[in-house]
C-alpha cells in the first residue's frame, strides 16, 4: 500500500512541476530551488514545543490549504498566489514521496503515514 502512495504522490508531484513549468512568472533555477524548499522553515515551530511543531507544519504542508490559494489565485489573476499554492502542493507531495506526512502533535516522527524510521 506505502507503495501505491508513494506512486499517486509522485503523479501529484509531477503536476506541480508541470504547472509551475507554465506559470508566467519563472524565476531563476536556483531561486526555484529555495522556493521549492521554503516551506520546511515551519518546522522552526518544533523550537517551542512539538504541539506548535506539528501545528506550524501541518499548516504548511496541508494540501488543501495548498489547493485553495492556487485556486484563489487562479480565480484573482494573481500570479504570486497561484505560484505559491503550486508550490506548497508541490512540496507536500515530495515529502509524502519520501514519506514524511502531517505530523501528530506527540512527535516529530509520528506521522499520519505511520512511524519515520521504522520508529514504533
Amino acid at each position: 500500500m506505502r507503495y501505491i502512495l508513494s506512486l499517486e504522490e509522485l503523479g501529484q508531484f509531477a503536476l506541480a512541476v508541470f504547472g509551475l513549468y507554465y506559470q508566467p512568472v519563472q524565476p531563476a533555477w536556483w531561486l526555484w530551488i529555495i522556493l521549492f524548499f521554503s516551506p520546511d522553515i515551519s518546522m522552526l515551530g518544533y523550537l517551542v514545543n512539538t504541539r506548535t511543531g506539528a501545528c506550524c507544519y501541518n499548516l504548511f504542508h496541508h494540501k488543501a490549504i495548498a489547493i485553495m490559494l492556487a485556486a484563489a489565485g487562479y480565480f484573482l489573476a494573481n500570479h504570486g498566489l497561484l505560484l505559491t499554492g503550486i508550490l506548497l502542493f508541490g512540496h507536500s507531495s515530495f515529502d509524502r514521496v519520501m514519506g514524511y506526512g502531517l505530523k501528530y502533535e506527540d512527535d516529530f516522527k509520528h506521522t499520519h503515514l505511520g512511524w519515520l524510521q521504522g520508529k514504533k
